[in-house]
């Protein structure tokens, strides 16, 4: 079985592609009309992205003074409706609680639930992991290798102690 060279032809980046001249294309010499509005008035109805947002437009400072005077009214029912709007939208779409408490911290450090427990006269300043098997407990250092303190073993009574 044989194959046609494919360098036999000539190759298709030697032909020049066919660009239509687009003569009729005028360029624009009209100008954007300027928008009526010239002055805006955003009132944010919270710190959040979710808050809503009403958006006063007047054609100048005056306008938007005699606005607001005159339609207080009508501004305030707007407002209060879209607030009580808000709150069954947060309402509805709020994530299910998932009754996990508030972390708490201790030294600066995040204290995990299962914490293990505080050792009188334990300097490691790196914080300790308790770590159970079977048969033995020990509260081991969390610093980086070769800077870690002496593991504390759990005693009969209870307590956590070095083996020194």
């Amino acid at each position: 079985m044989t194959y046609p060279n494919p360098f036999d032809e000539r190759s298709p980046w030697d032909e020049k592609p066919e660009t239509p001249d687009n003569k009729e294309s005028k360029p624009l010499t009209t100008a954007a009309e300027p928008t009526p509005e010239n002055v805006t008035l955003s009132i944010k109805g919270g710190p959040g992205y979710e808050a809503s947002l009403l958006v006063v437009r007047a054609g100048s400072p005056e306008e938007l003074d005699t606005l607001l005077a005159e339609r207080a009214g009508v501004f305030k029912s707007i407002m209060d409706r879209a607030a009580k709007m808000q709150a069954y939208s947060v309402e509805i779409n709020a994530p299910a609680k998932s009754g996990s408490a508030p972390k708490r911290f201790s030294g600066g450090k995040v204290e995990r639930k299962d914490s293990p427990p505080q050792t009188a006269g334990d300097d490691c300043p790196h914080g300790r992991s308790l770590v159970s098997k079977a048969n033995w407990s020990a509260l081991f250092c969390d610093g980086p290798d070769g800077d870690k303190c002496e593991p504390l073993w759990k005693q009969k009574d209870g307590s956590f102690k070095a083996n020194k």
